[in-house]
């Protein structure tokens, strides 16, 4: 099999992942769904090794041979880059790659909110997090994000990212990207040097342990703005997701942390489109003021999201408020967004309220 070809077509058929293990065909994702690829036949464990050996490096072979797995990027020129995972799994190698297109795209490319996220841009200092769970295309609204900041404003720009997935040139700012275990030892050994690198803007691939979060919180505490990728679910859920990483007598303190950091939060689901070809980004927006800051430092989490639901003005809204934007724009079906909605017996009752299925 060659791999080469292989993934073009991954590309070409909008692929965006697809996943290699032993005694099995490829299994490929297409707009959020699994599918075996039944025209290609099992491969053996020497197919996926030969696989492996095609696109890892010396370097990255002998990190394999010690660690057992390993993330990476790696590239087609003019086809596309991937992130790549390769692990053992009884007692072969498994691959999974990811699709990272070549070219950043806009706002309005990726149909976020254009004006919430210029918004958001106009902060020079603090914290914003791009949320969602494995898939939700955070990492793309983030880098989308930065090169908002690069076509608009002269920043310093230092990424630290494992690894280093969307190539950015230089255009307003002057941007160094880090690629964990290539640059750098670790997120947490770059962090604590990258204030001397005297950045406006410092983004974190992924805020994945208490260490990490620390070092995010006191950057942006220094004047720094900071853009990171969490795990979470939406909005309200990052906030507690910060705070219970840290030790339960520090809870206060590091509320009160994340009240006077946070600037924003961009959530978000990715749902199919009412016709089945490709998908939309559901997002939930949450932009701080007073409220809001006031909101987190009480710990008032169903309060918090009244606050989105309220807040059109300064650019939020809710996951539920998306869901019923998309399905009166005609973008995704009345199943589609019960499927997605945090509440989907109050979208329920509103659908029914305005008489079913708006009309496109």
């Amino acid at each position: 099999m060659d791999i080469t070809n292989l993934l073009k077509l991954m590309v070409e058929r909008g692929i965006s992942d697809i996943h290699f293990k032993a005694d099995a065909p490829p299994a490929v994702r297409v707009h959020g769904k699994l599918v075996q690829a039944g025209n290609i036949q099992k491969l053996a464990a020497a197919d996926i090794q030969k696989l492996a050996n095609e696109i890892l490096g010396r370097e990255q072979a002998k990190q394999f041979e010690a660690l057992d797995e390993l993330d990476f990027a790696y590239s087609l020129p003019g086809v596309s880059r991937f992130r790549v995972n390769i692990y053992r799994q009884r007692g072969t190698i498994g691959l999974s790659l990811r699709v990272v297109p070549l070219k950043t795209r806009s706002f309005e490319e990726l149909n976020l909110p254009v004006k919430s996220m210029a918004r958001l841009a106009q902060e020079s200092r603090g914290l914003i997090l791009f949320a969602g769970v494995t898939g939700a295309g955070k990492t793309t609204s983030m880098n989308s994000f930065v090169h908002y900041l690069n076509e608009n404003l002269p920043y310093r720009i230092v990424t630290v990212e494992d690894p280093v997935e969307f190539f950015h040139q230089d255009i307003q700012s002057s941007i160094v990207q880090r690629e964990v275990g290539r640059d750098t030892r670790s997120f947490a050994a770059a962090l604590k040097h990258v204030l001397r690198q005297d950045p406006d803007v410092v983004v974190i691939g992924e805020m994945r342990d208490t260490e990490t979060m620390h070092a995010a919180l006191v950057a942006a505490e220094t004047g720094h703005l900071v853009l990171s990728t969490i795990h979470t679910m939406d909005a309200a859920q990052t906030v507690d997701r910060i705070v219970d990483s840290f030790p339960a007598h520090q809870a206060n303190q590091i509320r009160q942390q994340v009240s006077y950091v946070l600037k924003g939060v961009v959530a978000q689901r990715l749902v199919i489109a009412k016709d089945g070809h490709g998908r939309y980004p559901a997002t939930e927006i949450l932009i701080s003021n007073s409220i809001v800051r006031r909101h987190i430092s009480e710990g008032k989490k169903a309060e918090l999201i009244k606050t989105m639901e309220a807040g059109e003005y300064y650019g939020m809204h809710t996951f539920d408020q998306d869901l019923l934007r998309l399905l009166s724009e005609g973008r995704i079906d009345e199943k589609e967004v019960l499927e997605n909605a945090t509440n989907p017996e109050d979208i329920q009752l509103k659908i029914r309220g305005a008489g079913g299925l708006p009309t496109p």
